[in-house]
């Protein structure tokens, strides 16, 4: 299947199959002209709500109540559908792109749509459908700035995905800590691929930056205007991980800061 079909079947699918079509094999050799989405058609059950003060995330002192644990991963459920969509939206965008670069990209969407999947069978064992809750906008509404290769992986790949760096496994504990081992280990299976993410976007900003900018000052500046360096880090910060996706000291302290 060529790319850009398949990115149209996810964007315009109205099931979760379609959501979640992986084929066999992609080709590359007809990329066609820029097309860009307004809006992904979601299966019923899952369109986009409106996000309220009630639907923030429980804190961690809940998290012993299964149904807390089981909100937490069903908005990750959803945050990982979004990265699809997301993801989809930038094959059809961008049909100029380097190969090498459409080809990472494609591969970061599988693995997104294996997380939904496991996301959607921890859920079924904790006995929530992922229709069940809502779903909200978020990094969709984001995309109006995505206007190339280099702000998509400075916002999706170095923000949004770097932060879960630090909330995979802080939920990854916390999980652990009142006994759910298979949430724990979910948890883990999330941080070991976002690290592989992170380091996609990381080896492209690089490549993507002009040559008088900095890789700090080409990711800032590539930023929408209400999203800050802070966005890319958690509550509790771990360095050690940024390290394993090949980022340098220097940008690893200044993201402390």
């Amino acid at each position: 299947m060529e790319i850009k079909d398949w990115a149209i079947r996810i964007l315009s699918g109205d099931t979760l199959e379609e959501k979640l079509l992986c084929p066999d094999s992609l080709e590359d050799h007809e990329p066609g002209h820029a097309v860009f989405w307004k809006e992904p058609a979601r299966p019923l059950g899952m369109q986009f709500c409106k996000f309220s003060k009630k639907d923030k995330l429980p804190p961690f002192v809940e998290h012993e109540k299964e149904e807390k644990r089981a909100i937490c991963l069903h908005r990750f459920a959803g945050h990982e559908l979004l990265a699809v969509e997301m993801m989809a939206y930038v094959l059809l965008a961008f049909p100029e792109a380097p190969k090498h670069f459409r080809k990472g990209v494609a591969n970061t969407l599988m693995e997104e749509q294996t997380h939904v999947k496991l996301y959607a069978n921890r859920l079924k064992e904790l006995g929530i459908e992922l229709s069940s809750l809502p779903f909200f906008r978020n990094f969709w509404s984001y995309i109006p700035h995505v206007t190339s290769p280099l702000r998509y992986i400075s916002l999706m790949s170095l923000t949004f995905e770097m932060a879960n760096l630090d909330f995979a496994p802080l939920y990854g504990e916390s999980f652990a800590k009142v006994g759910d081992e298979k949430s724990a280990a979910l948890m883990g299976k999330i941080l070991h691929d976002e690290l592989k993410h992170v380091s996609f976007g990381w080896n492209w900003l690089k490549k993507f930056k002009p040559e008088n900018q900095t890789e700090w000052q080409t990711w800032t500046s590539s930023l929408p205007e209400k999203i800050t360096p802070r966005r890319a880090a958690g509550p509790v910060f771990f360095a050690e991980n940024r390290k394993k996706a090949g980022l340098p000291e220097e940008w690893i302290r200044r993201l402390a800061l």
